[in-house]
């Protein structure tokens, strides 16, 4: 059996860790499976690991004190300051050492990374054998910088998986004439449920880190001018960050309490509850890679709404078939598009099993098959 190792990070709450885990677990039937993990944040991973999936955890004892950091800074605290800082140069030295040390040494068949800084360190150190392979999830959003270091950072990879056709022929033109090759494996939803949501319940509901690129205040925002003609419908947000705060002062100044529910970070089997009492799935991300919680929602017979800024949500959303997108961020045509969907159960029914025929694609066991074509065709060993 051949063996895999997945670089990764953290094992927090995240959309690319909760993709380490999709993948793990779907692997590990095949393979065997060990994450390699830069930090241990929490006592247990934030979502539900395979038995069979081996964690390495590098560094148990130091964790990233990034918010340490900028609270001294914004209280101006110049012994804080220079506490955090240190302490930070401390977590980067760890970071480094440990995870090259791993790659150094490890003995395996293929190397999976998942960050632009693990591909170069594996570009570098991992052993010659080993298949290499990087596995970018962020879109640049015309950052050329950003997209500049990815093409850099696969020097001596074998192959740069994305997870969108728009990246896919971004970087295949980028990388043409390069050893590596670039190639689009989706990412997948872990499981499709039996049931679907019967769409009749007055339930908006959106799932995301709470952090300013998600954009859960204009979320709010396009919320409370549907409830001027909607007023029985509520609103389920799941998910916890650092904005956590300001949205809950948004809900209280506009006296949205009791219409809206902050959830916090929840498990699998409790957000598939919500969905399955939900009716129409709605995103204000800023940028979104992939949208796997889109994916997710229509499993459940969700019909979606989401502003094109999210590169994901073009990738999964055929307007007009399985769901919306709204151009330019306009929250005028957002909240209108709810308004219309919410008082046309028939189109949120049409809308919701085109979404759930549309999913077949991101499923478990067909993104697996085309990861094992990749692993399994490649000649590095040979």
């Amino acid at each position: 059996m051949k063996k895999i190792s997945i670089l990764a990070l953290h094992l927090g709450y995240g959309g690319i860790e909760k993709c380490i885990v999709n993948l793990a677990n779907a692997l590990c039937e095949n393979y065997d499976i060990e994450i390699a993990v830069c930090y241990k944040l929490y006592d247990k991973p934030s979502f539900d690991i395979d038995k069979r999936v081996k964690i390495k955890y590098l560094n148990k004892d130091i964790v990233p004190n990034k918010e340490k950091f900028m609270e001294a800074c914004r209280k101006k605290n110049p012994i804080k300051i220079l506490e955090e800082g240190f302490y930070s140069v401390k977590v980067l030295y760890a970071r480094r050492k440990s995870m090259v040390n791993y790659i150094e040494n490890k003995k395996c068949d293929v190397m999976i990374s998942t960050r632009d800084l693990f591909n170069y360190w594996v570009s570098s150190y991992a052993k010659d054998k080993v298949l290499k392979i990087g596995w970018e999830h962020n879109h640049f959003h015309g950052n050329d910088k950003y997209a500049t270091n990815v093409i850099n950072s696969c020097k001596n990879l074998d192959y740069l998986v994305v997870v969108s056709n728009d990246l896919e022929k971004y970087y295949s033109h980028k990388l043409d004439g390069k050893k590596c090759m670039c190639v689009y494996i989706p990412n997948s939803v872990d499981r499709v449920p039996k049931n679907t949501s019967s769409l009749e319940e007055k339930r908006l509901v959106s799932v995301g880190r709470l952090s300013k690129e998600k954009g859960f205040i204009d979320l709010l925002k396009v919320y409370k001018k549907v409830l001027k003609t909607n007023p029985d419908w509520v609103l389920d947000i799941i998910g916890d960050g650092v904005e956590r705060k300001s949205l809950e002062e948004y809900i209280s100044k506009n006296n949205l309490d009791g219409k809206v529910t902050l959830h916090g970070f929840q498990g699998k089997d409790y957000i598939d509850k919500v969905l399955h009492k939900s009716s129409i799935y709605v995103m204000t991300s800023f940028t979104e890679s992939f949208g796997i919680v889109l994916i997710e929602a229509m499993s459940h017979g969700i019909p979606c709404i989401a502003f094109s800024s999210a590169e994901g949500a073009r990738e999964i959303i055929n307007s007009g078939e399985n769901g919306y997108l709204i151009k330019n961020r306009n929250h005028s045509a957002m909240i209108k598009k709810i308004n219309d969907m919410i008082n046309d159960y028939d189109e949120r029914v049409r809308l919701g099993k085109s979404a759930r025929r549309g999913i077949k694609k991101f499923t478990s066991d067909v993104v697996k098959e085309e990861w094992i074509t990749l692993i399994e065709e490649s000649d590095i060993n040979e």
